[in-house]
């Protein structure tokens, strides 16, 4: 299982990052979720960054790149195999911070690599 950290944890069930928390619950996989937002997702709190977790597989982005920047340092320090760029957040100068950093990023959609199973 992937340890996933969702950055833009939302309780707005009308939210793909709310949606990608479920499916990766019911997955299997455990999360912890970094947003700005307030309550519970998939029965995880929503924490601001700040911690920084050293057992994380996968980020999942639900921000969009203007907002991206005051999470670089967050996001490499947290080293991870992988960063998921999902639809309307891809950044190619996180991308290539990422590379130079050798973490992977993927230009993808969570839901659907989950749905097919290629998560």
């Amino acid at each position: 299982m992937k340890k996933t950290l969702i950055i833009g944890a939302t309780p707005n069930e009308d939210r793909y990052a709310y949606r990608a928390a479920q499916q990766l619950t019911v997955k299997g996989h455990p999360i912890v979720n970094i947003g700005i937002k307030h309550g519970k997702v998939a029965g995880v709190e929503i924490e601001k960054p700040g911690q920084i977790y050293t057992d994380i597989d996968t980020i999942t982005l639900y921000i969009g790149p203007a907002l991206q920047n005051s999470y670089y340092d967050y996001i490499l320090q947290t080293k991870p195999k992988r960063v998921i760029f999902n639809p309307g957040t891809e950044n190619p100068a996180l991308e290539h911070a990422l590379k130079e950093h050798g973490i992977q990023p993927v230009e993808a959609c969570t839901l659907v690599l989950l749905s097919i199973g290629q998560y």
